[in-house]
């Protein structure tokens, strides 16, 4: 049977997903969240026009020449508006921020001015409107300023804010489980014993969910037993998460449960196998609304398909836009062979533009994906590429 490419995977993980449903937060909690509904300005910004500088509130005609004597008949501060207008020949001492009164529609900044007294002479010319923010300079009550499936930033949360917005609707958080599988797994901090290996692939896992916003459940290792591996699954149907992650055992072995234990819970794959290096053996099934995305059990493979596959599917879910990975275009630091029908996500370091892979690509090493800068993705059935021809990476960190 024939792998299926990564783009088909892909389509088949995101087919019939939707974002999930609504809620209305806190602003000060909606950091990072995406947003399930366009929002408007509830406000003018400014909402009058207002002077930009400490100095005089005229009016422009009386300005236009130099020098120019005109009587202060008070004073304006941010949030304290003058309460009559100013006639021709007079001057209201302003501060920034403070509302332009009546009649004025130029500021003239101190810097240029000398005071005698209640007169305030202006020793050099300012053009009509200087120094002015006009109202709805920034925008105006009823505009739609952020969109659905933003992801709110910190500036997004500042202009909210500024829109007068207390709260704002998102989409919930997806909840991810995340569940490893093997007798050989021991957790870091624990003495191995012959044969065992120290388990690290959740790790990256949870970072990649909570990066994405994503909470997340820990499972823990389930031993290499059918009856051990439903439990755990079904653990997580009661949690009532949106996706079950498993590292480990989805392959053929006869000690690789998952696959059975998936299908024990009535759980239908939609896929088994991905023509990908590393990564080959990813599962994909669902079951009700529950996604179940089962990962190699090699440290690299785990990460390439989280980047690839659960990445994406935790944007969807949470209602973003970007789904999938950014590929940027590098110069190839060295020759590289014909590659076979699966497609393949080389580790390697950048420099300058020069993507140079590791010479060793082995899915268990941990190092060189820790210190690597880039995958380069290479094609199916792509030719040779010889050093100094332009490939195609992906940035790390991701």
């Amino acid at each position: 049977m024939a792998l299926l490419s990564v783009a088909d995977a892909l389509e088949r993980v995101l087919a019939k997903t939707a974002a999930l449903p609504a809620e209305t937060i806190p602003l000060a909690d909606a950091y990072m969240r995406i947003l399930a509904a366009d929002l408007k300005a509830l406000r003018t910004q400014p909402p009058a026009d207002l002077s930009a500088m400490d100095g005089y509130a005229v009016r422009g005609s009386d300005v236009a020449a130099a020098p120019a004597r005109l009587k202060v008949v008070g004073e304006v501060s941010a949030g304290r508006p003058f309460d009559r207008s100013i006639a021709p020949g007079e001057a209201a001492r302003i501060f920034t921020g403070g509302v332009m009164p009546e009649g004025t529609d130029t500021v003239v900044i101190q810097e240029v001015t000398a005071c005698e007294d209640d007169v305030v002479v202006v020793n050099k010319p300012t053009k009509l409107g200087k120094n002015v923010r006009k109202a709805a300079l920034d925008f105006a009550e009823g505009q739609t300023l952020l969109t659905v499936g933003r992801c709110l930033g910190a500036r997004d949360l500042a202009l909210a804010a500024g829109m007068n917005h207390a709260t704002v609707s998102v989409y919930r958080r997806p909840r991810v489980a995340i569940l490893a599988t093997g007798d050989e797994l021991i957790p870091p901090g624990t003495a191995p014993g012959p044969g065992q290996i120290v388990y690290s692939n959740g790790y990256a896992l949870a970072a990649f969910a909570k990066a994405e916003g994503a909470d997340v459940i820990d499972l823990g290792i389930a031993p290499d037993r059918l009856n051990d591996t439903v439990a755990a699954i079904r653990r997580a149907r009661e949690a009532k998460v949106d996706i079950l992650l498993t590292s480990g055992g989805a392959s053929v072995g006869d000690y690789d449960f998952v696959q059975k234990a998936l299908s024990a819970e009535g759980i239908a794959l939609s896929f088994w196998r991905v023509a990908l290096r590393p990564g080959r053996p990813l599962m994909h099934g669902r079951l009700g609304a529950m996604h179940v995305l089962g990962l190699p059990g090699n440290p690299v493979s785990a990460y390439v398909c989280a980047a690839l596959f659960l990445v994406p599917l935790l944007r969807s879910l949470s209602g973003r836009r970007d789904l999938t990975l950014t590929t940027e275009s590098a110069t190839l630091g060295t020759d590289l062979p014909a590659n076979d029908e699966r497609t393949d996500y080389l580790r390697a370091q950048l420099e300058n533009g020069v993507a140079n892979p590791f010479p060793a690509q082995d899915s268990s090493m941990m190092l060189n994906l820790a210190i690597a800068d880039c995958l380069i993705v290479r094609e199916p059935l792509a030719p040779p590429a010889k050093v100094g021809t332009r490939c195609t990476i992906v940035k790390l960190p991701l």
